[in-house]
């Protein structure tokens, strides 16, 4: 496989996973293309000793914890928003538990793309549970079609502390629901059984009011494609209870941050 298939291979996933961690997509996107850009100046940075898809990610990490680009503020090569820099909290620990429980790598491969070993990630792991744990719990709203899958997430969301509102299984309920309950996080599906769509749903939603959303598919290629805005919460089917845990975590702690970090305007 030539070079250029191996990263259109991969690329989906890694600005899945890019996005997850920063927040957004254009910041999630911008750290990719300087990846891709390094391997361009010199291929003999994608290290495959463990694999591409680990080499690949191994070399984003390096992009992503650079001091150049990730913590000095006088550099503008990749602007961020303020409420989306990340210097609030402790990056590590957040990358080892999305590596493993978004991204399905091994313990071992996790401590190949953070350059330590696995005792050192299982404790990194185990700290951003802890901190993610730490959370605030909400309000959940389901948006999902297949009963069993339904019934799925709302004993996970459960499980985390949260509080279910309600499942719709329709375009029109879900806009009745999140308007009558204003949910605090959305678990969306985006192609439902009516053949009404979750991601529409979703878009007519938020021109009403701001909340996190976390969209779930059977098809995830069709919505990481770069050509057009892109969820920044992706998840899988069939999925893990972890990655769900991992993502509504991350989806909330984004919000959170957001929120504290935005001014509040001054009062008429």
């Amino acid at each position: 496989m030539s070079r250029s298939q191996l990263v259109a291979e991969h690329l989906p996933l890694l600005r899945r996973y890019a996005r997850a961690l920063t927040g957004s997509q254009p910041s999630g996107d911008a750290y990719v293309a300087a990846m891709l850009e390094a391997m361009l100046g010199d291929p003999a940075v994608l290290d495959e000793s463990h694999g591409p898809r680990a080499g690949l990610f191994r070399l984003f990490t390096q992009i992503w914890n650079s001091v150049s680009l990730n913590d000095d503020a006088e550099v503008t090569t990749l602007p961020m928003p303020p409420e989306r820099r990340l210097s609030n909290i402790t990056p590590l620990p957040r990358q080892a538990f999305l590596l493993l429980s978004l991204e399905g790598f091994s313990e071992e491969e996790v401590a190949f793309i953070l350059a330590t070993d696995v005792g050192e990630t299982r404790r990194l792991a185990d700290a951003a549970g802890r901190e993610m744990a730490a959370e605030i719990a909400t309000d959940v709203l389901i948006i999902e079609d297949e009963t069993f899958i339904a019934m799925d997430l709302e004993s996970l969301v459960k499980n985390l502390g949260h509080n279910v509102v309600g499942v719709a299984r329709t375009h029109a309920d879900a806009v009745a629901l999140a308007k009558n309950k204003r949910p605090g996080l959305i678990l969306a599906d985006i192609q439902l059984a009516d053949g009404s769509s979750g991601l529409d749903a979703v878009n007519e939603l938020l021109r009403s009011f701001e909340v996190p959303v976390v969209f779930i598919t059977a098809y995830p290629e069709r919505f990481l494609t770069g050509e057009r805005p892109e969820p920044a919460f992706l998840i899988s089917k069939p999925f893990q209870p972890a990655m769900v845990s991992a993502v509504a975590s991350q989806a909330l702690f984004f919000q959170r941050n957001s929120r504290n970090r935005t001014p509040k305007a001054p009062a008429a």
